[in-house]
């Protein structure tokens, strides 16, 4: 290829990405005055549609299957990434879910006096225009554009290449919801490129029409859209989620919570990925948890003092403690007390989801209190670090930052404010 190919390609390209940003601001617009009536509709439709062409879905799934598992993805990948008729169903069932919930737009958080006589309220209204860049997992197409078009924003989506099938069959069936509800299609645009550098293009802003980056994806993807992005990103981190097992601890009850908070799936990322457990009760409880751990097919990784009590253990490096390894293995490692279970947290977390078992209501307390993460539990799987599973009919991802939304981001976090002022005449004195 020449350079002057090259370059017009390039510019093609270009051309092509502002085109969507224009058709996502005119859209945004649409969407900012439509109402809670419309919207539900618009989803409700989707639903319908998903549930009508799920067989061309599952076959668009089947070929981009086909490709991964010729380029050898990981399993965690390949799980992410394939759809049956349960999950199929999953997404129709979301996205009814989230058609159902309040609508975020014009709810008003606080409303006050002042003495003067001026009325001030604080209202949620709609962001604009979201990116969404995102690997492996199809149905994070129907989340992202559900999720933005619930509260009010146009969304350009930018799945993974490895899911390009399956994305564009479900992009379609959104398209047609909206078309039924009369909304812009262009509410909900995927990138049908793809070349990489639209990434580079979606991360300027494409001339200010996109207001917020979400990535979703690996270390690597949130790690370039962090440094590339010209425009607020809302980033979703790797989960290096821990449970501990406190010397209070049900023994039955952390047994049964661990291999689900491990095993249930292991490639998302509220996986419990290092589980620390009180020295007081290592010795008795350790075994038990290898004999189960082993029995369910997981490999565990620990250090010697876990592997002087099972021979299922093998070394663990200070690399697997930092290692999200969305796979059937674990880490382990014996702590004096919840100062040490709190120092390794904060050590090797990413601020994601941590969890502590046990029956000891001021240790629970202080465990909550004290842990830096967007979710912390108590008694509970860290699987149930999901959007639907906190009531928001779906997320767009789990936020590890501080700013704006943490935790699940649901339609509602999707929003900002603005304020507005009632008045009966006054005027500054």
């Amino acid at each position: 290829m020449t350079q002057s190919e090259t370059h017009l390609l390039d510019t093609n390209l270009e051309s092509y990405m502002f085109d969507l940003g224009k058709k996502a601001r005119a859209a945004s617009r649409a969407l900012r005055l439509a109402d809670a009536k419309t919207k539900s509709l618009a989803l409700s439709q989707m639903a319908k549609e998903v549930r009508t062409v799920s067989n061309d879905i599952l076959n668009a799934n089947a070929l981009d299957m086909k490709v991964a598992h010729s380029k050898g993805l990981s399993g965690a990948m390949l799980d992410r990434l394939e759809l049956n008729s349960d999950r199929i169903e999953g997404i129709a069932v979301g996205l009814e879910a989230i058609a159902a919930l309040p609508d975020p737009v014009g709810s008003v958080d606080e409303t006050w006096t002042q003495p003067n006589g001026l009325t001030f309220s604080k209202v949620r209204v709609p962001i604009g225009v979201i990116g969404m860049i995102y690997e492996s997992r199809p149905n994070v197409t129907a989340d992202a554009g559900a999720l933005c078009l619930k509260s009010g924003n146009a969304c350009i989506l930018r799945g993974g290449s490895e899911s390009s099938n399956s994305n564009h069959a479900i992009h379609r069936a959104l398209t047609a919801g909206l078309e039924i509800a009369g909304l812009p299609s262009d509410a909900i645009q995927l990138i049908t490129t793809i070349d990489r550098a639209a990434v580079g293009h979606l991360l300027t802003g494409l001339n200010n029409d996109v207001d917020l980056i979400i990535p979703r994806g690996g270390k690597s993807l949130i790690k370039r859209v962090q440094s590339d992005a010209r425009i607020p990103v809302l980033a979703h981190l790797e989960g290096l989620c821990h449970t501990y097992v406190h010397a209070a601890a049900e023994e039955t009850m952390a047994l049964k919570i661990i291999l689900n908070a491990k095993m249930r799936r292991t490639g998302v990322c509220g996986s419990t990925e290092t589980v620390l457990i009180d020295r007081a009760i290592a010795e008795v409880f350790t075994p038990k948890l290898a004999d189960a751990l082993n029995a369910a097919g997981c490999e565990m990784r620990g250090d010697t003092d876990c592997r002087d009590l099972s021979t299922h253990i093998i070394p663990a490096t200070d690399t697997d403690y930092l290692t999200e390894h969305l796979a059937a293995i674990v880490n382990m490692r014996i702590v004096d007390d919840i100062n040490m279970a709190l120092a390794h947290i904060d050590t090797y977390g990413s601020g994601h989801t941590d969890c502590i078992l046990t029956e000891d209501n001021d240790i629970a307390t202080r465990f909550l209190r004290d842990i830096d993460s967007a979710i912390c539990m108590h008694n509970t799987s860290t699987q149930f670090a999901d959007g639907g599973e906190f009531g928001f009919g779906a997320e767009i991802g789990i936020s590890t930052g501080r700013l704006h939304a943490r935790g699940p981001v649901g339609a509602q976090h999707l929003t900002t404010y603005k304020y507005t002022v009632q008045s009966s005449g006054q005027i500054r004195p």
